[in-house]
């Protein structure tokens, strides 16, 4: 059984191993196959098995590749992959939910604490000289703010709304949060599930962890932030397309959104014209919450227990239906 890795780089630069899926079958790994048909389709040549982060398997690849029977999506995001063609040709899809929940968490966490101190702003100040040449004891180059008793408005609470939740309450912060199915077991006096209007006007702070539906689709946007209060700071952690990154970058020009932290944007890798490159006081980060080396271990080991489990006849994490 051939079994191919079409773009392993990105999960696997060295530090991990393919040992355990190399068990099942004749293994390639590509680093990167160039998002081209023709080149996707000969890179799988006559493989059975396929897998793939982000290059894409659109119905003109599917179609061309009889020879696969199965596809491992190692992200928990399938849209790379033409999922109703794919079930149509007996194909079997799987995904890798679940495994950076507390990964993505602890680096919203981390964004968040950056615009409220500035801390790699203020190294590189005093490496610069600065603290050596002040007149004074200390000094800061950025407004300072306290997270105690100030507003999270969360959007979104799955598994890593959850968990964001859990951190940000140990900082002191109060929450709010919109998803679309309520969970009364975490209402406290400190959590509460709100309309979007009311987290909108509520919150000091708003994170995004909802999923990219039409629904949800540039959630961020003009008229939405009006609704905000003044001085707002908006982190996004989950899929670039909830964000209007024009009507962002204009609210961060204006001072109306104080701060933002993006670490995935509409297009990846970002494009040269993204006009929050040039944003006032906006953080970005190149989609890495997800990657610490313990997040990614875990990723692979579900990936591979994905493919024992539909080598037994009993497939598991099936996207397919």
């Amino acid at each position: 059984m051939k079994i191919v890795v079409l773009d392993g780089y990105t999960l696997n630069p060295g530090d991990l191993s393919w040992d355990a899926i190399a068990q099942y079958g004749d293994l390639m790994v590509h680093d990167r196959t160039p998002y081209d048909t023709k080149e996707i389709i000969k890179t799988i040549g006559d493989a059975e098995i396929v897998y793939t982060n982000k290059t894409p398997l659109p119905k003109e690849v599917l179609e061309k590749v009889p020879s696969v029977k199965y596809v491992g999506v190692l992200a928990t995001g399938y849209n790379v992959v033409d999922v109703a063609v794919a079930k149509a040709l007996g194909i079997t899809v799987t995904n890798v939910p679940s495994y950076s929940t507390q990964s993505v968490a602890q680096f919203t966490m981390a964004l968040l604490l950056e615009m409220c101190y500035h801390v790699g702003n203020h190294s590189n100040a005093v490496h610069n000289g600065d603290w050596v040449n002040a007149i004074d004891f200390c000094f800061w180059n950025s407004p300072l703010m306290e997270l105690d008793g100030k507003t999270l408005g969360i959007i979104g609470f799955g598994s890593i709304g959850q968990a964001v939740a859990k951190v940000a309450q140990a900082f002191g912060l109060r929450i709010l949060v919109n998803t679309r199915t309520k969970r009364p077991e975490f209402e406290t006096d400190a959590c509460r599930f709100v309309v979007l209007d009311d987290l909108f006007a509520e919150s000091d702070i708003i994170s995004l962890h909802c999923p990219l539906f039409e629904s949800t689709k540039g959630i961020i946007n003009t008229n939405n932030i009006a609704k905000m209060k003044d001085g707002v700071k908006i982190i996004n952690t989950a899929r670039g397309g909830l964000v209007i990154e024009e009507d962002l970058a204009e609210a961060l020009n204006s001072g109306k959104v104080s701060g933002a932290a993006v670490d995935v944007v509409s297009a990846e890798p970002m494009k040269a014209d993204n006009p929050l490159l040039n944003a006032r006081n906006c953080i970005i980060t190149p989609h890495i919450a997800w990657a610490p080396k313990e997040a990614r271990a875990r990723l692979l080991h579900t990936a591979i227990k994905n493919l024992e489990a539909y080598l037994d006849g009993n497939p598991i994490n099936v996207v397919t239906g």
